[in-house]
Order: C-alpha cells, then sequence, then structure tokens
C-alpha cells in the first residue's frame, strides 16, 4: 500500500521537490511538481524493489499531526484499507519521523516505510561491488541510528555491569546505538581507503593527462544508454529507477583525436536523503573533479524541468553551482525519439533561447550523438592553442604522431617536401610535443602559437 501525502491548496506536508532549507532553517516550496507524477514516481519507487502495490492514492493534509502525521480519521480510514488488503507493508512519500513511524505501526499493525526507507531498500538491492555495499550500508545505519525506538520490548532490558559494583547496567537500546555506531566508524574508516583510492587515480589521470567528463542526471534519464552508446559498452541500461548504482568509467576519442574519460554516475531523484549524498561521496567526487559535468535531461518527460532543478539542488549539495553560466556543464536532452513533430518544434525552440549550450539528441536510436561529441571537443577545447609547425620530409613519424595526438586542421606539403601543418593542441599536451620536436633534431622555436 503506498501513499503519496499531499495537502490541499498551496501548501505542501511534504518534502517539495528539490526543497532546501534556507539560512533560517526553513522549508522553501516550490509548486513545480504535480501530485500525478508524484504519485507514479513513488509506485516507481516500489516496483523497483519488487513489491506488489495493491492501493496508491494522495493523501490531503492540511495540518501535519507531531505523533502520526496523518489525522486520526485519515488513521483509522487506513487501518481500514490495510486490514482489508492485507497489505503487510504501508509506503509513506514523506519523511516520517520516528515516533510517527512507531505509532502508525501500532495502529495499521504494518510495518512503515517512509521515502528514504524506501530509497535506501532499492540502494541496498543494487549495489554489486564493495564500495557501494559499503555505501548504503553506512546510509542505513545512520538512518537507524535514530528509529531504534519502536514497539519491541527487548530495547528497554538492561544489562547488568561486572563485579559488586555494576549497578543498572546500560539499557539495550544505548547497547544497539553503540553497536551501530562502532560500526559506522568502521565503515566510514574502509571508505577513507576507497577516497584515497581514488584520489591517487585522479592524480595518476592528470599525469597523463585526459579530461573527465562525468554523466549526471535525474535517475531513469537516459545516462547509461548514453554511456554505452558513446563508448560501446554494455553497462546495465533499462527503464527502471536507480538501475545502476557503481560508477563505470571509459576512455573515449573525440572527433579531433582527443582523449576523455567518460564516467557514469548514480541517477539524482527528488529528495535524496541527505545521509545518502553522504555516504556516496567517495563516488560522487569524481562529479566534484570532473573538467565537464554532462547533466542528462529526459526531455519526453512532463516534469522536465522540475527534475532539472532536483538535479540543480543535488549539485549544489555538493559544492556545483550549476546555475552559473561559468559552469562546465553540458546539458544533453535525451529521449527525442519520444517526442512528437509538435514537442520537438518545441524543445528546439527551447534550445535556442537556453543560455548554456545544449544538444538534442536520442540514445536509443542515436540521434545527435556526433552532434554531441562534436560538443564534447568544443567545450573541452576552450583553452586549445593553435600552432603553425614545419615539419621536413623525412619526419613521416612526427606527422603520424601530430595526426594521432592533435586536431590537424590545416596541412600542406611545400616543393622541398616539407610539410606546413596548422594544428590544434591542448595546452597540457605541448610538453609531449616538445619531446618529440626535440626527438626529431627539430628547434622548439618551430612551435608558433597562431595570433
Amino acid at each position: 500500500m503506498l501513499l503519496p501525502v499531499r495537502t490541499s491548496g498551496r501548501v505542501d506536508a511534504r518534502a517539495a521537490v528539490g526543497r532546501r532549507p534556507d539560512r533560517n532553517g526553513n522549508a522553501t516550496v516550490r509548486a513545480d511538481r504535480s501530485s500525478q507524477d508524484r504519485l507514479a514516481e513513488a509506485v516507481g519507487l516500489a516496483r523497483a524493489i519488487g513489491l506488489d502495490v495493491c492501493v496508491a492514492e494522495i493523501v490531503p493534509l492540511v495540518r501535519p499531526r507531531p505523533a502520526t502525521l496523518l489525522g486520526s480519521g485519515k488513521v483509522e480510514e487506513i487501518a481500514q484499507r490495510v486490514s482489508e488488503t492485507g497489505a503487510g507493508l504501508v509506503i509513506i512519500d514523506h519523511v516520517v519521523s520516528p515516533i510517527q513511524q512507531r505509532n502508525l505501526e501500532k495502529a495499521w499493525g504494518s510495518k512503515v516505510l517512509d521515502r528514504t526507507g524506501l530509497i535506501l531498500e532499492i540502494f541496498g538491492e543494487r549495489a554489486l561491488t564493495r564500495e557501494g555495499r559499503l555505501q548504503v550500508e553506512l546510509a542505513h545505519l545512520t538512518y537507524q541510528r535514530g528509529r531504534l525506538v519502536r514497539s519491541w520490548t527487548h530495547l528497554e532490558r538492561q544489562r547488568g555491569g561486572f563485579g559488586f559494583l555494576g549497578g543498572p547496567g546500560e539499557a539495550q537500546i544505548e547497547t544497539d546505538r553503540r553497536l551501530i555506531q562502532e560500526r559506522i566508524d568502521a565503515i566510514k574508516k574502509d571508505l577513507s581507503g576507497v577516497i584515497r583510492t581514488r584520489g591517487l587515480h585522479r592524480a595518476s589521470r592528470k599525469k597523463i593527462p585526459v579530461p573527465v567528463a562525468a554523466i549526471v542526471g535525474y535517475t531513469n534519464a537516459g545516462k547509461s544508454s548514453l554511456f554505452n552508446r558513446l563508448t560501446g559498452a554494455s553497462v546495465l541500461a533499462i527503464d527502471q529507477v536507480f538501475a545502476t548504482l557503481d560508477p563505470t568509467m571509459r576512455e573515449i576519442s573525440l572527433p579531433s583525436g582527443r582523449r576523455i574519460v567518460l564516467s557514469d554516475t548514480v541517477g539524482f531523484i527528488s529528495d535524496l536523503p541527505t545521509n545518502l549524498i553522504a555516504a556516496f561521496r567517495a563516488t560522487l567526487e569524481e562529479v566534484i573533479a570532473a573538467d565537464l559535468i554532462l547533466h542528462v535531461r529526459d526531455v519526453s518527460h512532463a516534469e522536465n524541468e522540475a527534475q532539472y532543478h532536483d538535479v540543480v539542488a543535488v549539485l549544489a549539495d555538493l559544492g556545483i553551482d550549476a546555475d552559473t553560466e561559468a559552469a562546465a556543464i553540458l546539458e544533453v536532452w535525451n529521449k527525442a525519439d519520444k517526442l512528437t513533430a509538435g514537442t520537438r518544434a518545441e524543445a528546439l525552440r527551447a534550445l535556442a533561447r537556453r543560455n548554456r549550450r545544449a544538444v538534442l539528441l536520442s540514445a536509443l536510436t542515436g540521434e545527435g550523438i556526433e552532434i554531441l561529441r562534436a560538443a564534447l571537443d568544443a567545450e573541452l577545447g576552450r583553452h586549445d592553442e593553435v600552432l603553425d609547425l614545419e615539419i621536413p620530409a623525412s619526419e613521416g613519424r612526427l606527422l603520424s604522431w601530430l595526426h594521432a595526438n592533435t586536431e590537424v586542421l590545416d596541412q600542406k606539403t611545400e616543393g622541398s617536401g616539407a610539410v606546413l601543418a596548422r594544428i590544434r593542441i591542448e595546452p597540457a599536451a605541448k610538453g609531449k610535443l616538445a619531446g618529440q620536436l626535440k626527438r626529431a633534431g627539430l628547434p622548439l622555436g618551430g612551435l608558433q602559437e597562431r595570433k
């Protein structure tokens, strides 16, 4: 049984889409997501872990109750529905406090799970690698630490101390909390090793150096499909929320010959639990350290704009101000194959109005992929230098190296057989070019930047 909580009127009791506290700690409300869309999303989240949703309804709420969130009449009505359907689990698409959860479980005689708990369950099922499992377990334990107050009486028992002055000892709930904290500390220690390892990998990539482009976006926007299309990889890409959790990285070549590393990351979602963002910090640091972020958007989705703000809010949690024009972000408007002629024309007009460059494409059909590859080249090549070189006829190896490692813009052969080449090269690769010129016995002064 699934209950997305909604209020009547302009005030929304649940955590609004993309909602973040303001400087005074108050939640800001943004009425940009329809109740029906959030209901469909909640049903999708429940079904993502194989739950059979027998009832899904929107519950109006005028004023949240501290004890039960819902009013007494609604609690009784839902209790009747639970009894009639035999539901063993009630999911509330809202943040539910430990006390509210305990009271509702008593009233309904059923397990109660809030939005945070549901997302954690999905992550727990999808984590495949040791790193992913550690991150999910950390988020789970952080979430459960404050939820040990249940209807179970064993938590009230006390353990006696040792010796003559043992006293009453510590309550079982305190023991459980201590054990959870000890496990949290152990996981954090393990994850610190993961962070160090990732830092070493990033440092080694910078020595090469190869730019990194990280793919981000709302869950199910087609990130993994785009990753597979660009890299030829076989990352799991299905119509399912949070299909992939563990980051995948592949090296690809762009039209100019530039080599980059493409990183596929976990999908974002509205009201993504803060403790989950903290737990996946090691993974999401790939986004923070990226030279360019590809923000994939499902342009065919009715709530596309709201999903955009959700992703921007999560990026802000990571310290990335995605709303500024200076941000190194390239928008990818995916699923163009699902657009009608009218909506496609509207999308193209919206593209023309964007201050930031965006590309309309379909990762499924391949439409627009070459345009995206060219846009990647342009975005990552903003600081490239254009150089003129004169290469003797005997240095075919050097010419071959230029074609493999730079973008040759123009090439002419003189009567003497020497080749005049105009190339575009990354500033970081100029040192390698200088090494190639030295090996060929050519003066380094031959590097003339085009003015």
